[in-house]
């Protein structure tokens, strides 16, 4: 995984977007907006078992898998991957365990700055509840992911406006904190 500055230029998405001079973001400074990440070793075994483990510690009940390519969506490729790539927050943490393929996680920083995560295979990242945040496939088109839940699997976008929310008021005063 690796994270940097956005540019912020009118261009495709799936582009990297490495904002010039590079602005690396640490993993440190990802934890201060919340962000969680593990490393998943590839082993197939090994990785089931690391997670096994991480839905145990963090209370993840539910699981399922996503493909995210024209193949696995079909005719909503275009629909979901335009809807996944629009400024939202979740009122539950969003977690996604990369088992093959990459893609990019875009999160808003202290400083309201977009910032990306670049995603890919072995890679397990928790996007807090209530963060702003925004998601697309790199070049390659294609990313398959398990999805954790702590309750029933929901995915419910709440487009930006929405700082009245409770979730959103509660992710700002963690931010306060650190």
């Amino acid at each position: 995984m690796r994270a940097y500055l956005y540019d912020n230029l009118d261009t495709d998405c799936r582009e990297p977007h490495e904002l010039q001079p590079l602005s690396p973001v640490s993993i440190k400074e990802l934890e201060q907006s919340g962000v969680l990440y593990w490393q998943l070793d590839l082993d197939k075994d090994k990785c089931k078992e690391q997670v096994d483990n991480i839905c145990k510690e963090r209370n993840y009940m539910n699981r399922d898998e996503i493909t995210v390519s024209k193949d696995g969506l079909g005719d909503l490729f275009d629909q979901k991957i335009k809807t996944f790539f629009t400024e939202h927050l979740h009122e539950d943490e969003e977690i996604r365990a990369i088992i093959d393929g990459s893609g990019y996680f875009d999160i808003r920083d202290k400083q309201d700055r977009w910032v990306r995560i670049e995603v890919q295979a072995g890679d397990l990242i928790v996007l807090p509840a209530g963060i702003y945040h925004r998601f697309t496939l790199d070049m390659n088109n294609y990313l398959r992911a398990i999805r954790l839940f702590k309750e029933d699997p929901v995915w419910t976008p709440l487009n930006r406006p929405c700082d009245e929310n409770p979730y959103r008021k509660s992710y700002l005063e963690t931010l306060v904190a650190h």
